[in-house]
């Protein structure tokens, strides 16, 4: 099939790749031109495992191709997508002027052409119910004629950051909505492929479609912020998350997934989805309180490592060096939007704090936002050098076992803050190390230097 993607930002990126990947001809249309040039030149603009090995492919083999020009990415598309940025406004709700505007010069392409071709026009952006229905009276401002012409799609995405090539290869569901019977076969012959294995492709209606996105991001919102109030209960009274954690998710009605403590959410997904439904019921005359609270608890959360360091040095943390392991919002990605770790970087800078980060893929995003504020390690081992405190942010892979006798050497003090619980409290403690996590008892470190030597080099590297 022929496709125009247009958008080459996170979801317009992968879901062409991916589409080209399935034999399908690609052509990804964006207004930015270095963007586009650099492209064109093999290079990707964004850190996605796996994505390279399947741009280089389909670029190759020339089914992706790369455009300014709207003109000619829409020239021969059966469907166009629309997977374009809808940034929160100010009251939390969704900027809709790049979907619109889009639109609007795709519909006055259309208009101009000589043929009478069908064609969908497919929202993959994350858009408000009643954004399909906006889409098409923009269409049909133009003079075209829904069900003839073209028909107005709502087709949700459901990637999660660093691993969002398999999730799109192999989706444990697809969501299309549309109210058009021609529309749904052609979205079910496109999306076929990917679904060989079983897995549902879900035809619902179109504002379903898009209240099911947000109502699935605010759930996950939701346990994610529950988890992290069960966490600070539980240091109030003596329990651990982690052994709750593991007690709740046997029961088949609850599951294991995302019920992690930690210092929030953060990301391009789940705080700006949360706003916009709870924008939606404010709208519409409801209260959503629940959503409410979800937001209100994430933003406490994510101050709350700022917090401790600065109570651990009695309110003054002027002068003292700050070392940070985990600069994007989650591992595997280079995505610093709404990441805990900047949120607590401010809070330390503007506390007097000298703040050092690493982070295997998030220096150069992090250094757009932060500039010289902060310095950047070359290695997570050098970042400790001289520091007073290690603060934990992110849990990459590379941070869950390393040499903690080299850790406690580099250190100035064996002071750990851990904001997503990599290690265990009782091991660290016989190390040495003050340690403090979320939502588990603190114990007093060992103090036998002997003692601690023995553990270092018998158990240096912690599951």
């Amino acid at each position: 099939m022929n496709i125009a993607m247009i958008g080459t930002g996170y979801v317009g990126l992968v879901s062409g790749t991916c589409f080209a990947e399935m034999g399908n001809r690609v052509v990804c249309v964006d207004i930015d031109e270095n963007k586009v040039d650099q492209l064109k030149n093999g290079q990707l603009p964004i850190y996605e495992p796996d994505l390279e090995h399947y741009f280089s492919r389909n670029t190759s083999e020339g089914r992706l191709t790369f455009t300014t020009d709207l003109a000619e990415g829409v020239a021969h598309a059966e469907l166009i997508f629309l997977a374009l940025p809808t940034p929160p406004g100010e009251d939390g709700s969704a900027d809709l002027s790049y979907v619109l505007n889009a639109a609007g010069e795709i519909a006055d392409l259309i208009a101009n052409e000589d043929d009478d071709r069908y064609r969908l026009i497919i929202n993959k952006s994350t858009v408000p119910v009643g954004t399909a229905d906006r889409v098409q009276n923009v269409m049909e401002e133009a003079g075209l004629q829904a069900g003839e012409q073209f028909d107005v799609v709502s087709n949700p995405e459901f990637l999660r950051e660093g691993v969002a090539v398999d999730d799109f290869l192999k989706p444990d569901r697809v969501v299309i909505g549309t109210s058009s019977e021609k529309a749904a076969n052609m979205m079910t012959r496109l999306y076929e492929p990917f679904v060989r294995q079983g897995n549902p492709i879900v035809v619902v209606d179109e504002r379903s479609a898009e209240m099911i996105k947000y109502a699935a991001n605010s759930i996950l919102a939701t346990r994610i912020s529950f988890m992290n109030e069960i966490a600070n209960l539980c240091e109030k009274v003596g329990a651990n998350v982690d052994k709750v954690r593991l007690g709740i998710s046997k029961d088949h009605r609850i599951g294991r997934h995302f019920l992690y403590a930690g210092i929030g959410f953060g990301g391009s997904c789940f705080p700006k989805d949360v706003q916009a439904l709870h924008r939606t019921g404010r709208q519409n005359d409801y209260n959503f309180k629940i959503l409410d609270s979800v937001l209100k608890v994430n933003d406490q959360q994510r101050e709350l490592l700022a917090e401790r360091v600065i109570d651990y040095f009695d309110g003054d943390v002027s002068g003292k060096k700050v070392a940070i392991w985990g600069l994007s919002f989650k591992p595997n990605t280079d995505d610093i939007r709404e990441a805990p770790s900047h949120i607590i970087i401010r809070a330390l800078l503007d506390a007097g704090a000298e703040v050092v980060g690493y982070d295997p893929e998030a220096i150069e995003t992090t250094r757009r936002v932060f500039g010289d504020a902060i310095d950047y390690a070359d290695d997570m081992y050098s970042a400790l050098d001289g520091a007073d405190v290690l603060v934990i942010c992110t849990e990459w892979n590379a941070f869950r076992r390393p040499d903690l006798a080299d850790v406690r050497d580099r250190l100035a003090e064996p002071v750990i803050f851990d904001g997503r619980n990599v290690f265990d409290p009782k091991r660290m403690a016989e190390m040495g190390f003050i340690y403090s996590s979320i939502g588990r008892p603190s114990l007093p470190p060992e103090n036998d230097e002997a003692a601690i030597e023995t553990a270092l080099s018998e158990n240096g590297q912690p599951a």
